[in-house]
């Protein structure tokens, strides 16, 4: 059995999930080998994310833990088994596993909630946007580093999937560069409004009593809202969150946030008059 060196973000959640499923059946992993006729130490392998497991040995796993949800058991046999090269992989080893692991997880993802307090998300981020929020990095970048995380958050954007963002005043109108360049981002976040697949909402200056101005978050889709992900900025990157208490927290959150902006027209509207003013 050969172990993985680097286990990307999404064989660490599937490694994540089996454990919980053997914790949860009371079983340690002396005995969930036994139960698979293997030595205890390929459990911790596979529950580390350092070697793979067949949908056999999965499903067989899955029945001995006592669990019922098949929709779940299919959803981690598709993570087990998928092998999809993505367009991520073009970055690899030129930039920070963290932005790979973002690309996949969007990749998969069946939806996109997003709150946005000081920054236009990178979802909806023009080119010299992104750029000028690269350019603020420290220790600064070089110029082809500066470039590469450019291009993998243009790349990011080709999403189809629904998208639903929360954006703060503040957001839109701190100048991350010049006049010019907030005046085009205005314009593309206007301009993603009008896709299908995209909802924007304002919460405006003037509300009263919003006490949540710190929790920029973007709450991801899975398959099945057990493989939820909560992802958030961190100075080395990104952290991605999956426990059941803190996704139905940030559910709660994003609710409670989205309640008091403005609907979709009206924040049109007020996008529209803040491009006006630049």
């Amino acid at each position: 059995m050969v172990k993985r060196r680097e286990p990307t973000a999404r064989q660490m959640r599937l490694a994540t999930e089996l454990r919980r499923l053997r914790e949860a059946a009371g079983l340690n992993s002396r005995q969930a080998a036994a139960l698979l006729g293997v030595a205890p130490a390929q459990i911790t392998h596979i529950e580390s994310a350092l070697a793979g497991v067949s949908e056999q040995r999965l499903r067989r796993l899955a029945s001995h833990y006592a669990c019922t949800d098949e929709e779940f058991i299919d959803s981690l046999v598709v993570m087990a088994t998928d092998r999809t090269y993505g367009w991520w992989e073009e970055f690899r080893g030129s930039l920070p596993n963290s932005f790979l692991d973002l690309a996949e997880l969007d990749h998969h993802a069946t939806f996109l909630r997003e709150v946005a307090i000081l920054y236009v998300p990178g979802l909806v981020q023009t080119e010299d946007y992104a750029r000028a929020v690269f350019c603020a990095r420290v220790p600064e970048l070089t110029h082809d580093e500066l470039e590469l995380r450019v291009q993998h958050r243009m790349r990011r954007q080709q999403l189809t999937i629904p998208y639903e963002l929360v954006v703060h005043e503040a957001a839109l109108r701190i100048r991350v560069s010049d006049r010019a360049a907030s005046r085009a981002q205005l314009g593309k976040l206007l301009e993603r409004s009008e896709s299908d697949e995209v909802t924007v909402r304002v919460i405006p200056f003037d509300l009263d009593g919003f006490a949540r101005a710190a929790s920029s978050m973007t709450y991801v889709g899975g398959s099945v809202p057990k493989l939820d992900t909560v992802v958030r900025d961190v100075p080395h990157g990104s952290a991605f969150i999956d426990s059941e208490a803190q996704l139905s927290a940030f559910r709660t959150r994003f609710r409670k946030v989205e309640a008091v902006s403005l609907d979709p027209d009206r924040s049109r509207d007020f996008i529209h008059k803040l491009a006006q003013e630049l």
